[in-house]
């Protein structure tokens, strides 16, 4: 009995910390910082993006949830902490597609898998000056995602999603 009870207390330990380090944490952590533009697509408005490109059609036609933050990012301490904060988001649960690491500077995709499918995508930038990301729940093909991300065209999703919706770079907030 007692055994079980530590067992039952040290999953819910588990399960409690990895929770903590999650996109919905990040994204409500810090929607409401200064010079921070944040964007929550919802599905209706989905159909808006998918006409940038007809590999954006295929792949926004399968999203169930689309996110974009860009936050700014001056101070090497504070690229430092952002860094480790979505480090700890991919820690062990998510896969890096790619990565490029400039000193504090970053470039990663990341994706989650079940099965033969993608169900999560996130690319994290950071220059040192501004940081971003952009993620997608849903349903994906493996070999579309590789593809993507070695031809950049998720940074092109992030340039296209920010003139979609005629925001500022950093200056102006939006939650949709």
């Amino acid at each position: 009995m007692i055994k079980r009870t530590l067992f039952l207390l040290g999953c819910l330990i588990l399960a409690s910390c990895g929770s903590y380090n999650s996109i919905d944490n990040f994204y409500d952590a810090h929607k409401n910082d200064n010079q921070v533009t944040a964007v929550r697509v919802p599905r209706f408005m989905l159909t808006l993006l998918s006409g940038i490109s007809p590999e954006m059609q295929s792949l926004i036609g399968n999203t169930k949830d689309l996110r974009y933050m860009q936050f700014p990012s001056t101070t090497p301490a504070r690229t430092d902490f952002l860094n480790k904060q979505m480090n700890g988001i991919t820690g062990s649960s998510f896969i890096e597609v790619y990565r490029k690491n400039d000193d504090l500077k970053r470039n990663v995709v990341s994706i989650r898998e079940k099965r033969n499918a993608v169900k999560e995508i996130l690319i994290y930038n950071n220059n040192n000056m501004n940081g971003s990301f952009l993620y997608f729940n849903g349903n994906f093909d493996p070999v579309k995602v590789r593809e993507m991300a070695r031809s950049e065209e998720f940074q092109k999703l992030g340039d296209g999603l920010i003139n979609q919706y005629n925001m500022a770079p950093s200056s102006e907030k939006k939650e949709l």
